[in-house]
């Protein structure tokens, strides 16, 4: 399994356009295979850092959902949003290997 981490520098003064744009991407990763667990919006502390996290069953699999993503008209609905409002800053996107008490010792190859 592969965890995509995506901390967004957002315009503090559109929280309410962002996230009705991460509640999308909530359904559409999941249409592609994914599990999101969810948008972290800003509320104590910094004002323009939003976060996300959602997992794949592998890299290949992530990269599938990616290259489909563009073609498929509800993502790029959604990616079109961003584009007219441009409440999305700059964005970073890291991958993670999650680690669960229930792995049993089993070594997962990085």
């Amino acid at each position: 399994m592969i965890t995509c981490y995506l901390r967004y520098i957002v315009d503090p003064y559109q929280l309410p356009a962002f996230e009705a744009y991460g509640k999308l991407w909530i359904r559409l990763v999941e249409k592609f295979g994914g599990k999101h667990h969810g948008y972290f919006m800003p509320s104590e502390g910094v004002s323009n850092v939003a976060l996300a996290m959602f997992s794949f069953p592998s890299l290949a699999a992530y990269e599938d959902y990616r290259k489909r993503s563009f073609d498929d008209p509800e993502c790029q609905a959604a990616f079109a949003m961003n584009e007219k409002d441009r409440f999305i800053l700059s964005y970073e996107r890291s991958f993670f290997r999650p680690v669960f008490e229930d792995d049993q010792g089993v070594r997962r190859a990085p």
